[in-house]
């Protein structure tokens, strides 16, 4: 079975401050073509922040991007899965909660972030060389 660690672990990650504005986060998320973004507050992992963070809570409640800090409006105490966590169990804790990213930790440091994206593009290039062996 495929741990769900592996489908980033060649990559960096990417995090944003809570005190960090939603305008400053949300052009850091834009400018990595990310969708998300882990929140930390000295060091230490307090939230995730998500483009439907950004539309929910700050453009749909009429705040101020320039103004609001990410803590103001993250999704605080987020679920993590660890890092010897299957694929399988990862994606079911997404479905069961409705998440689109879920992160990755070991202990309290945080060691990556999957979205739904990731693991449809994985599935597709397992199903590509699939057929690539049967021919």
């Amino acid at each position: 079975m495929a741990l769900i660690y592996d489908l980033v672990k060649d990559r960096k990650v990417l995090t944003c401050d809570a005190d960090d504005t939603v305008l400053e986060a949300s052009r850091f998320m834009m400018e990595h073509r990310i969708g998300a973004l882990p929140v930390l507050r000295n060091g230490e992992l307090v939230g995730i922040f998500s483009e439907r963070d950004v539309m929910n809570r700050v453009v749909a409640a009429g705040r101020a991007p320039g103004s609001t800090k990410v803590s103001e409006v993250m999704t605080a105490n987020p679920k993590t899965v660890g890092m010897d966590e299957t694929l399988e169990n990862g994606l079911f804790m997404m479905r069961e909660f409705g998440f689109r990213h879920v992160l990755i930790t070991d202990g309290k440091a945080v060691k990556g972030l999957v979205s739904l994206r990731d693991i449809l593009l994985r599935y597709v290039a397992q199903q590509e060389q699939a057929r690539r062996i049967a021919v």
